[in-house]
């Protein structure tokens, strides 16, 4: 089964306002929201979870480790490309950690690597993971808050995620420079 790369003469009429916003937010509309466009229902849901997320207390260098070690630990080639450059794109990142995150690398910040081993450790444990996982996500000064958050980053990655295994969603032009293939 294909899915289609939707716009807006072909989108069903509950994603149309849905297209634009994105539109409107981005300057153009990503190939993944394109195919989210087929379902209403899954587009909102993920654009709502999305928005919920950005106010979570991480800074946004933190909320991108955490979506781009979600992605990365999902195989998502897709999202590893679009978060990569959204990541870089934020004034306090050291890209080298972004590098260092794609190639399976320690990233030189203990606390950022302390925030993408338990992220990693969350998917891979299926939310199993142990206690003394959870006493080093936490004593590098992050909370029981911030597992939490992080488990709704992960419910908004598995929407996207899937997706684009299912969907085998062409990565966009915008994120090309960033390409990324699973190991």
């Amino acid at each position: 089964m294909s899915f289609k790369l939707h716009d807006s003469s072909t989108a069903p009429s509950g994603s149309k306002p849905l297209l634009e916003a994105v539109q409107k937010k981005f300057g153009f509309i990503p190939n993944l929201m394109k195919v989210f466009a087929e379902s209403p229902v899954a587009m909102q849901a993920y654009l709502t979870v999305a928005e919920i997320f950005e106010k979570s207390t991480f800074t946004p260098v933190e909320r991108q480790l955490v979506l781009l070690s979600v992605s990365y630990a999902n195989k998502c080639e897709y999202c590893v490309a679009v978060h990569s450059v959204l990541a870089k794109g934020i004034p306090d990142t050291d890209k080298k950690w972004v590098d260092d995150l794609r190639q399976g690398k320690v990233l030189a910040d203990p606390k950022l690597q302390a925030l993408v081993n338990f992220t990693k450790s969350l998917v891979a444990e299926r939310g199993f993971v142990n206690e003394g996982a959870i006493q080093a996500f936490v004593s590098t000064g992050y909370t029981n808050e911030n597992i939490l958050e992080i488990i709704a980053a992960i419910g908004l990655k598995t929407i996207s995620n899937y997706t684009n295994h299912l969907a085998h969603t062409p990565l966009d032009e915008a994120f090309q420079s960033e390409k990324w293939a699973a190991k």
